[in-house]
């Protein structure tokens, strides 16, 4: 029977160096992946209760996107900057897991007030 070898990493720590061992539930983390800007995720689970915006609409920044109620209380997701609706993702009344992708947009090439 052949015993594995234990892999040792190297970390530094103000200027000092260190080898440690990767526990198993670190190893099998789920890895961390940069959001994209152009989707709006829920960061809570919780449920729909209404939807300002149509697909293909522009929409300014600071405006109200939908409200999402989590743990009796009414979030209202706002537009983060200004750009067209490509697509919704969620209905009035579904409920919704954490980092649900809600709203697809896209970018806007100028602006029509």
């Amino acid at each position: 029977m052949e015993t594995k070898k234990p892999e040792y990493v190297d970390f530094a720590v103000t200027a000092r160096k260190y080898k440690t061992l990767l526990t198993k539930k670190f190893q099998n983390r789920k890895p961390w992946i940069n959001p994209s800007a152009f989707e709006i995720q829920s960061i809570i689970p919780g449920t729909i209760l209404n939807v300002f915006v149509q697909e293909g609409e522009i929409v300014s920044e600071g405006e109200p996107l939908l409200i999402l109620e989590a743990m009796k209380m009414q979030n209202r997701i706002q537009m983060p900057f200004t750009a067209r609706i490509k697509k919704i993702n969620v209905e009035v009344g579904t409920r919704i897991p954490k980092d649900s992708l809600m709203v697809e947009l896209e970018a806007v090439d100028e602006i029509i007030e």
